[in-house]
């Protein structure tokens, strides 16, 4: 068996996961969320959900990718293997922890190759001067959606998909620490200099407009953060905010699990995992929170604040924000960097995402990386084009329900109910403190054994009442695009029962060979 890599410093794997949990979500995401579900009253159940869920799944997806990986295992089946050796099928319900990330992947990178073409054409003027209603037309004809006067179909956004899509395949091909390690020791600080950057320029706004001295970036806090207490009755709310926290955390997908399992057995889980999600919430709450919203409510007002803010997140990143900064001095300058930022903060995050697949064929298979490399890009780059071809026939949303929300809550239910009850909480308990420099409070074992399990399941449940069911049923779906989204839940279910193969392959290939867990 060959030695698995492992990370070159303790800072290198903080920064890898924070840099997969510091996202699209952060900066886009979280104030739309915030600002459409009560504002400051949003923030309430979002600390909750970030104490009884999402450090609780932190630490438990630290722990147990460090478990596995002292067996050889770097991805959920063979982890969850680890944790309940008696079981034949448990293995399968980990290939959840390869199949949602891959999902993820494949509409991740083309979205993130929109933010390195407008970071291009925020530096070469593309859409300077633009109005709103030319900037809407640019990011149509940009997406594919309509030939216009700025692109005739998609030729400009493929050439940087293929940019994009190259970038990922050749950091995720150098390994562990010369690729992963090494891109986020300087995107994510870089990242977040951009960030700050961009957040004093918004903050120190003032009014733009004389004639309303009331539209300013202080007023757009409070827009933001005062509380709506009358929100809290809303179960959707409630949603909302744990769902932001799956989100923003990456728990659930598999990928911090993948990451642990390159720790040495004595390495501390439970400060570092505090620490990356410090590193997340200063990304969101402090810098997130203080871009898009103010800005938005300094230009327009309140009148139209609370319409942008339920605008979407593509909108207020490719049309909002670059109505904004053409209004300020030095604007394709503070473009250039929102747009630069939210590359960096997706390139960090989406080959995260392919480290589970690569992880995979590496300890089952003991393919050399460079071959994993070309394998996982060759089966995600063929997956993409639908998703690029067919945009506009929902194949994004597709993806997006059973790998981006579905996926998460599922594998995050399923990897706590192991870990807490069939592994065992004392056994957990222990194993979490191995090696650690910090006591994790006694009330969090009981939380993590019974409230985190149930929160998850009742998550589960009223989302799948709420949200779920009409999608599984298309109730949203016009019937022109109802063979689109059939053939994209047949090809999931194909590449779901091909990894689960692939799974069964490996562990017949272990028997044969006497290697044990």
């Amino acid at each position: 068996m060959s030695v698995r890599p492992s990370w070159g410093s303790r800072l290198g794997v903080i920064l890898a996961v924070a840099g997969s949990a510091v996202g699209l979500g952060n900066f886009l995401r979280f104030p739309v969320q915030a600002a459409g579900n009560g504002g400051g009253a949003f923030m309430i159940p979002y600390f909750i959900s970030l104490i009884l869920l999402g450090i609780p799944l932190m630490w438990v997806e630290w722990t147990v990718g460090r478990y596995g990986g002292i067996f050889g295992h770097g991805t959920a089946p063979g982890v969850f293997h680890s944790l309940w050796e008696k079981s034949r099928f448990i293995k399968y319900f980990g290939v959840i922890g390869i199949f949602g990330p891959l999902v993820i992947f494949i509409y991740y990178v083309y979205i993130e190759s929109w933010l390195l073409g407008y970071a291009w054409f925020s530096l070469t003027g593309a859409f300077q001067g633009a109005d709103a209603r030319s900037l809407q037309a640019f990011l149509r004809g940009y997406q594919g959606l309509e030939n216009n006067r700025y692109f005739q179909g998609v030729g400009t956004a493929y050439l940087f998909f293929l940019l994009t899509f190259g970038a990922n395949l050749w950091i995720i091909s150098r390994g562990v620490v010369k690729g992963i390690e090494w891109l986020n020791r300087w995107a994510l600080p870089l990242l977040l200099v951009f960030a700050v950057t961009i957040a004093v320029r918004v903050l120190t706004l003032g009014a733009p407009d004389p004639a309303h001295p009331d539209w300013n970036t202080i007023q757009g806090l409070g827009f933001l953060w005062n509380p709506d207490l009358a929100a809290l009755k809303d179960a959707k709310v409630w949603l909302a905010a744990a769902g932001q926290v799956f989100f923003t955390l990456s728990v659930g997908i598999g990928v911090i699990l993948t990451y642990a399992s390159y720790l040495r057995r004595e390495k501390d889980v439970i400060l570092s995992g505090l620490t990356s999600v410090s590193t997340n919430e200063f990304a969101e709450i402090i810098l997130g929170g203080s871009i898009v919203i103010p800005a938005a409510f300094a230009f327009f007002g309140p009148s139209q604040i609370q319409a942008i803010a339920g605008s979407g997140s593509f909108n207020l990143g490719f049309v909002t924000m670059p109505l904004i900064f053409q209004q300020i001095s030095l604007g394709a300058l503070f473009a250039f960097l929102w747009f630069a930022l939210l590359f960096l903060a997706g390139l960090t995050s989406s080959i995260s995402l392919l480290q589970p697949a690569m992880a995979f064929m590496e300890d089952e298979f003991q393919l050399p990386r460079k071959y994993a490399a070309w394998v996982t890009g060759a089966v995600t780059f063929a997956a993409c084009h639908p998703v690029i071809f067919f945009f506009h026939r929902g194949v994004l949303d597709e993806l997006d329900f059973w790998g981006g929300t579905f996926s998460l809550v599922l594998f995050a239910t399923v990897e706590i109910i192991l870990f807490a009850w069939v592994f065992g909480m004392d056994r957990a308990w222990k194993e979490m403190h191995h090696g650690a420099e910090l006591t994790i409070p006694r009330i969090y074992k009981p939380i993590i054994q019974y409230v985190t399990p149930t929160f998850l399941i009742l998550i589960l449940l009223f989302w799948l009442m709420q949200e779920g069911l009409p999608v599984v049923f298309l109730k949203n779906v016009s019937a022109a695009n109802q063979p689109y989204v059939l053939a994209t839940r047949l090809g999931l279910t194909l590449l779901f029962f091909g990894l689960a193969l692939m799974v069964r392959w490996a562990w017949r290939r272990r028997r044969n060979k006497g290697r044990g867990r």
